[in-house]
């Protein structure tokens, strides 16, 4: 498995330093995805000591799914060989602070994205892995909403100063617990998380630019089933 660098240390969602990546920064490694042929992707099983739980692939095939299924048709994915994934997900124990990252690959000359989550909830401090311990959906939350982060990074898009986005940089400050706590309060089991994407129509207004076909009428339809 690659090991993180240092530059993908710029898209660290819960980075430990204060400051905000400048928009040439994540220009320089982002870019969108090659979606004229299938985007394919992996999905490993967790390394020894990242708190990793089976139930976490689910998670990361949800959003997935919701990206795709907020693309309208402008992207279609398909599993892989981890040798041949354009998008690889890893689970990998917390470390310097950070809880998500993205780093660029190039797979036959293509561009590509392998994704690093650390699902262990006690990476964010003791107050939110309490609250987590308690609450399961809570953890479910906080580990699907990285998962969808840091994918859309893996697509290109970029952080944004917006609260309301999934996208948002907490460089910027904003509650973080509260963050969360919002999709939390949308679920009434597990199981609503595969038809509650997360995403915002800023989010999906990113999507669109990249990729065309995004369809922001989705979050309402969501808010209407629940």
């Amino acid at each position: 498995m690659p090991k993180p660098c240092a530059l993908s240390a710029l898209l660290c969602w819960l980075a430990a330093a204060a400051g905000t990546p400048t928009a040439g920064a994540q220009s320089a490694v982002l870019a969108p995805l090659d979606a004229d042929e299938p985007i394919t992707y992996f999905i490993a099983e967790g390394e020894p000591g990242s708190a990793y739980r089976d139930s976490d692939r689910e998670l990361a095939q949800w959003a997935l799914e919701a990206w795709r299924r907020s693309a309208n048709g402008a992207l279609e994915l398909t599993p892989a060989p981890e040798s041949e994934a354009l998008v690889r997900i890893y689970w990998v124990p917390a470390s310097a602070g950070q809880y998500g990252e993205m780093r660029p690959l190039r797979v036959d000359g293509r561009r590509g994205a392998a994704v690093y989550i650390r699902p262990d909830v006690r990476a964010l401090g003791a107050d939110i892995a309490r609250g987590a311990t308690e609450d399961p959906l809570l953890r479910e939350t906080i580990v699907y909403l990285t998962c969808l982060h840091e994918l859309g990074h893996a697509l290109g898009l970029t952080h944004t100063a917006e609260y309301a986005d999934v996208m948002y940089f907490f460089g910027f400050g904003g509650d973080i617990p509260q963050f969360f706590g919002r999709y939390r309060d949308r679920l009434r089991s597990r199981d609503d998380i595969a038809g509650v994407s997360g995403l915002s129509q800023g989010d999906l207004a990113q999507l669109e630019a990249l990729y065309g076909g995004a369809a922001p009428a989705s979050i309402d339809a969501e808010r209407e089933r629940l």
